[in-house]
């Protein structure tokens, strides 16, 4: 599932590299290491980063703290230990990793509504502000009186907190 969203999975664990490879063989990692120690792991989040990539690193355990601290997004697994939990800026709480797909649609979508939400109040700025301050008055004789233009910014406010609530209706699957 992360592959078909566009996310290169790399497999970075303490475990033995033959186990490690056999553990994403099947589950379609693009890279593995095996035998890190928890330097190795932030070395290797260090590493990508510079290579220009954005590092979502997903950790249950104290070797992976480091590098969940280090990653761009650190994601820990909900019955991990309490230092991972505290080094990530994400927690999948019931430790189920179908739901990393799941906190992956849901940010790409609230991204794309903040950009609209900008948008919303930009058009409405640009347009208001100018109007609101008599700028069509000399051609067309319209103005805003403080009343119309408190009801337009209540209305921009409307428009962007609804636009936000679209993503209550999202499908996560």
């Amino acid at each position: 599932a992360l592959g078909t969203l566009g996310v290169q999975r790399v497999l970075a664990s303490g475990d033995a590299t033959a186990t490690a490879e056999a553990i994403a063989a099947p589950l379609g990692f693009e890279q593995v290491f095996g035998g890190m120690k928890p330097d190795d792991k932030l070395a290797l989040v260090g590493t990508l980063k510079q290579q220009g990539r954005r590092v979502a690193m997903v950790g249950d355990g104290v070797n992976d703290a480091p590098a969940l601290a280090g990653a761009d997004v650190g994601i820990a697994i909900g019955q991990g230990t309490d230092v991972a939990l505290s080094s990530a800026q994400v927690t999948l709480v019931q430790g189920d990793l179908r739901a990393l797909v799941a906190a992956i649609r849901i940010a790409r979508a609230t991204v794309v509504n903040m950009r609209q939400n900008l948008g919303f109040a930009f058009l409405y700025n640009a347009l208001g502000v100018p109007v609101a301050s008599g700028i069509l008055w000399p051609w067309f004789g319209i103005a805003l009186t403080p009343m119309w233009a408190a009801l337009a910014m209540s209305l921009s406010s409307v428009s962007v907190v609804g636009n936000a609530l679209r993503l209550r209706g999202r499908s996560l699957s």
